[in-house]
């Protein structure tokens, strides 16, 4: 299944099928990507989404690191919690949504490494930035 898993419907029907999923995206909201990859993501090193830090903090912006990555533990769960229902209807067995999603073959990376800030990622995550743009006018 080639999908991108921001709706969790494709990873939902690569586990029904049992068969590999692809996965085709920019980034998962609360550092899911991250989580369901395993891939290491300190929260005094990775800056986390909307604190509009780089990768070199201070020692105040790394607390306020933390504390954001604190409370993606709040805020995330009812984002995804409407989807693990879903998976328990059709699977007919409880799942978690980084369970789901940590079954992927290949994550395709929609951004390039190069403007991101440095990070720690796995073997099956491919970076293809600039894949989706087009020339301006």
């Amino acid at each position: 299944v080639f999908a991108d898993p921001i709706l969790m419907c494709g990873p939902i029907i690569a586990e029904y099928l049992s068969i590999p999923s692809v996965y085709f995206l920019r980034g998962l909201p609360c550092g899911m990507d991250y989580e369901a990859t395993q891939c290491p993501n300190p929260p005094s090193y990775v800056p986390r989404l909307f604190v509009n830090n780089s990768d070199s903090m201070t020692f105040a912006q790394r607390v306020k690191n933390v504390l954001v990555h604190m409370l993606e533990f709040v805020y995330c769960k009812p984002i995804f919690a409407q989807f693990e229902e879903l998976a328990y209807e059709i699977l007919q067995k409880k799942v978690t949504a980084t369970d789901l999603l940590s079954r992927a073959s290949v994550w395709l990376m929609r951004y390039d490494f190069v403007f991101e800030f440095p990070r720690p990622v796995m073997p099956n995550m491919v970076f293809i930035g600039g894949i989706n743009c087009g020339q301006r006018k």
